[in-house]
């Protein structure tokens, strides 16, 4: 069967036979890299939600799986090398699509692959919108857009693909509206708990659904007694848009079961833990409301005030911005700051920084802002001010720290295959 990275035109879905998967399927032309206790370290990949802002990230990836492959082959994708790929939203689908395995137990979508979709399905999930007194009246008497083609695209994509099929083990956030409080999926969850072992598509659309913009997502399961069990979703932003740490806890929280897949360590020993945290970016810091203008506001100016949602936002770039400060600071405190690299652009301005600006310009310009990314030098939070600034060890660009990302998991893997025995 074709994969999609083997095609330079528009991407065709399609559904490969996965109703003959039973479980994770290992790559026969390319052995997936064994459990953590096969190794010295663990790898986790975290990618924030954002919306189309998703092709940074896309970019980057791709980049990173390019100097995988000069290392190891041209079948390197990036599930061989990550224990726990973890995404939020836009991250979601990302990490769903670089895991989801195609009818030969390889990854569904290869890296550079991503961004080629978004391109592709970005204006048909968020189509132009009036701007008058009815698009106006649209956006606050319901969702903005009717999210149609992405259940469509993402169902057709995905097929009957569950969680625990994944070829890496993934963690993504969701918020349940009617419990009010998250939900997350993830595959050693769903190994044991049937009833969190829900369709992969179901978890995306889910997990997608951010207020305003797109409307929640119910779905059933069943658990081993077969007692349905009612899921009520929206974005998993609004619980955790920055990832990482849930990625890092559900670690922990395998060590303290017991997971034969981890060595003994701590589950708190994080300096055993090598992490790369992609960011989608965030509009550049403008002071651009203050106390004496939302001490005015009503609902209805919270939700809309001079082209954004100040109560999205807030909460969205406060859990980012949270998380990567908790992050940074343990791993400076442990000494091992080169095995926590975090790329986000804190600079975006005009539609660049819209999660649904779906215009080829603006995508193009997003793309392009993945590459710029790149060339910038490593940077870190500043706890005070909440802005990015140049990291003092002067570790050099984005690029070449990846580079050296590229090299450890390289290194990781082929320890890991020589221990098991899979490699000669």
């Amino acid at each position: 069967m074709r994969r999609p990275e083997q095609s330079n035109g528009p991407l065709t879905l399609q559904n490969p036979a996965r109703r003959a998967l039973s479980g994770r399927v290992p790559s026969l032309a390319t052995p997936k890299s064994p459990p953590p206790a096969y190794g010295s370290i663990v790898t986790v990949l975290s990618i924030d939600g954002g919306g189309v802002r998703g092709i940074i990230p896309g970019t980057i990836l791709a980049f990173l799986e390019e100097k995988l492959q000069e290392f190891d082959g041209l079948d390197a994708r990036i599930s061989d090398y990550f224990d726990v790929m973890a995404g939020t939203s836009t991250g979601g689908l990302v990490t769903a699509m670089l895991t989801a395995p195609n009818a030969d137990g390889r990854p569904l979508f290869a890296a550079k692959d991503i961004n080629r979709f978004y391109l592709q399905h970005c204006p048909n999930i968020f189509p132009p919108v009036s701007k008058g007194p009815f698009g106006l009246l649209k956006t606050m008497t319901g969702p903005k857009y009717n999210g149609e083609h992405l259940r469509s695209v993402v169902k057709e994509l995905l097929g009957d693909t569950r969680v625990d099929q994944t070829l890496s083990n993934i963690v993504i956030p969701t918020f349940d509206i009617k419990l009010l409080q998250p939900t997350i999926f993830s595959t050693y969850d769903a190994m044991k708990d049937v009833s969190k072992n829900a369709l992969l598509s179901d978890v995306c659309i889910g997990t997608s659904a951010a207020p305003t913009y797109l409307p929640g997502h119910h779905f059933e399961t069943k658990d081993e007694e077969g007692k349905p069990r009612a899921f009520n979703l929206i974005d998993g932003g609004v619980a955790s848009n920055n990832p990482t740490l849930l990625a890092m806890t559900d670690v922990s929280k395998q060590i303290l079961m017991g997971n034969p897949d981890f060595f003994p360590i701590k589950p708190a020993d994080y300096g055993k833990f090598m992490i790369l945290s992609l960011g989608t970016g965030a509009a550049k810091i403008e002071e651009k409301f203050d106390v004496a203008q939302c001490s005015k506001w009503g609902v209805l100016g919270w939700l809309y005030n001079r082209g954004a949602t100040p109560i999205i936002d807030s909460f969205s770039q406060a859990s980012t911005d949270l998380v990567d400060i908790h992050a940074s600071v343990l791993f400076q405190a442990l000494h091992c700051e080169k095995r926590y690299l975090r790329i986000h652009d804190d600079g975006l301005n005009g539609e660049t920084a819209s999660v649904d600006v779906s215009t080829p310009e603006n995508l193009n310009r997003l793309v392009e802002i993945g590459k710029s990314l790149l060339k910038r030098q490593v940077c870190k939070v500043n706890v005070e001010t909440g802005k990015n600034e140049l990291d003092s060890k002067n570790r050099g660009t984005n690029e070449e720290e990846l580079i050296y990302f590229a090299g450890m998991l390289s290194e990781e893997r082929k320890a890991r295959l020589l221990k098991e025995g899979n490699l000669a």
